[in-house]
């Protein structure tokens, strides 16, 4: 059963890593961008999954591009998890959504290590550590701290490293964290829907599974080397989706005996099975930026027929915390399409 104060402490412990989050707005992935677009299933995609939108026909899209940050400040240019939050239109009004980010791994893997790292995320005063304190973090074993930012006065990222030498778990979504970059475009980045989640084919058969967004453009950063811009994403997305679609492909991993079903920080092996179930066609950033970027509301659980949740907690824990955090921003409501 839903806990609505659960769901309201998660989201209270979100907006904390951030005391210039703006009350009405998203507590993380504040600044973002609405995308329209269409999704194809291929060939194979039914065989897998009977989900409605692996069927053989043309689904209507919607899909949000944003920055990882809760604050309202936009730098484009800085070291950030992106997010890709995708939504399915299909028949008679009903819907299915599929959120996912630029991390492969999440940071923890139940509830209470939620909270214990939103504490050790908070925002602290930042300098530049000098050569001889990274050689020295090197010596043992840990990861430096990144340099600041021209006008960067504070960052959450010396806690979440020292939670991560203290908890093995965090270390792979923490040092990918601090070495992800900045992308080119929006869609110059691979996005990972992280959880696990059971699919039914078509023969009956129900597999776990993963879900990853890769472009077909090819990934693709900023020079690290060369000062960040502040702001670049949103434009570059306008003049390219005014030349040419961006595609994506949808890539379904398939898990096997043994790999881990309800943890999302543990990655599975590289060789596993992956499904080419679709592509994506990005055709235009929405006219109505209000409706279809910054009131919509995505939900992990939005979910139909073919496609069910995996006993992951933290997966269990964002159905409400994405409820609450729309009701507190007044976003648009959208039924969801199974109990």
């Amino acid at each position: 059963m839903d806990d609505p104060s659960l769901a309201r402490a998660l989201v209270d412990a979100v907006i904390s890593d951030f005391p210039d989050h703006e009350p009405g707005t998203r507590p993380i992935h504040t600044i973002g961008i609405g995308v329209e677009g269409y999704f194809e299933a291929s060939d194979v995609a039914r065989s897998y999954c009977i989900a409605e939108h692996f069927a053989a026909q043309r689904v209507p899209v919607s899909v949000r591009f944003s920055n990882g940050s809760g604050s309202p400040k936009q730098h484009d240019g800085w070291n950030d998890v992106r997010g890709m939050a995708t939504r399915f239109h299909l028949k008679d009004g009903a819907a299915t959504d599929l959120v996912a980010m630029t991390l492969g791994e999440f940071f923890v893997p139940t509830v209470k290590d939620f909270f214990d790292f939103t504490k050790a995320a908070q925002q602290t005063p930042v300098a530049k550590e000098s050569p001889w304190r990274k050689i020295l973090d090197m010596l043992q074993l840990k990861i430096p701290l990144n340099d600041p930012y021209a006008g960067q006065r504070a960052s959450g990222d010396a806690g979440t490293l020292a939670y991560a030498n203290k908890h093995k778990f965090a270390q792979l979504s923490v040092f990918q964290a601090g070495s992800i970059g900045a992308p080119v475009s929006y869609v110059r980045a691979a996005y990972h829907a992280v959880h696990t989640f059971i699919v039914t084919g078509s023969d009956g058969v129900r597999r776990p599974v993963r879900f990853s967004w890769k472009p077909v453009a090819g990934v693709r950063n900023t020079d690290p080397t060369q000062p960040p811009a502040d702001s670049y994403l949103q434009e570059e997305l306008r003049e390219r989706l005014k030349q040419w679609p961006a595609r994506f492909l949808l890539m379904m991993q398939i898990g096997e005996t043994g790999d881990v079903l309800d943890d999302p920080t543990q990655p599975w092996p590289a060789h596993r099975i992956r499904v080419i179930m679709g592509t994506l066609t990005l055709t235009k950033v929405a006219e109505d930026q209000q409706a279809a970027g910054e009131r919509i509301s995505f939900n992990p659980w939005r979910l139909v027929s073919g496609i069910e949740p995996s006993d992951d907690p933290i997966l269990h824990a964002r159905k409400g915390a994405y409820e609450d955090s729309r009701q507190r921003r007044g976003g648009t409501a959208c039924p969801f399409n199974r109990s």
